[in-house]
């Protein structure tokens, strides 16, 4: 209860430290989040609507990549942006950029794999009329995204919430380095490793408190899907 108290403490305090560990979290994770949905959503759009050959090898390889172990990511992403590895000449590894480039390649696969089967769903109901009224591939992928939009943000949330969870990845490219990439997941590792309860606790409540806010909004936003799905 003592260490419980502290955290709580902690939190209310508004410890510099910890909020600044807080937002280098949720900056990364968004930012993250809103490249892999610009990426993703017009990727998971053409495979939904439209045959092309190779097509079912581009889903089965973003399919497989949800499996992707992270720490394989950012073991590939130290060999690549190290100073001897091809891409070192970019500087950015122990840097908050690398942990963004991790991130989007954890949870690309996500986005582009589920939304591409709610996607496809949607699709197939309007085929029938896209065709009737000769529909252009970009607006056919325009309406089937409007039309699915509260569904494809639980999607979207879903890899936010894996984003915010990463530590493997994020721990060898951007070297939990203090103020400047240190990141909940990496602290609550190091702190409960030094013994520091306190600080390890406080960030797992709050990691706890966005898991559910995220679940939360996740449950609304179905639930609004539901009351005014056309089934």
């Amino acid at each position: 209860m003592g260490v419980l108290s502290d955290s709580l403490k902690l939190i209310f305090s508004f410890d510099s430290d910890l909020y600044e560990i807080i937002w280098l979290s949720l900056r990364v994770s968004f930012l993250a989040l809103i490249l892999s949905t610009i990426i993703g959503l017009p990727i998971a759009g053409i495979l939904s609507s439209k045959s092309f050959y190779g097509k079912k090898t581009i889903i089965i390889f973003f399919n497989a990549m949800m499996a992707l172990p992270p720490v394989f990511v950012g073991l590939l992403l130290y060999i690549l942006f190290s100073q001897t590895g091809p891409l070192g000449f970019f500087n950015i590894l122990y840097t908050p950029s690398i942990m963004v480039v991790a991130q989007v390649i954890i949870i690309l696969p996500i986005i582009v794999s589920v939304s591409t089967e709610l996607l496809g769903q949607i699709f197939d109901e309007y085929n029938e009329i896209f065709d009737t009224f000769e529909v252009d591939l970009v607006s056919r992928i325009k309406t089937t995204v409007f039309d699915a939009r509260i569904s494809l943000i639980t999607c979207i949330l879903t890899g936010l919430g894996r984003a915010l969870s990463e530590v493997g990845a994020i721990i060898i490219v951007g070297g939990n380095i203090i103020h400047y990439t240190r990141v909940m997941t990496t602290t609550i590792a190091l702190e409960t490793s030094k013994g520091n309860l306190s600080m390890a606790m406080s960030l797992g409540i709050v990691l706890i408190v966005i898991s559910i806010s995220i679940n939360a909004i996740v449950m609304v936003m179905k639930t609004i899907s539901k009351k005014y799905s056309y089934d």
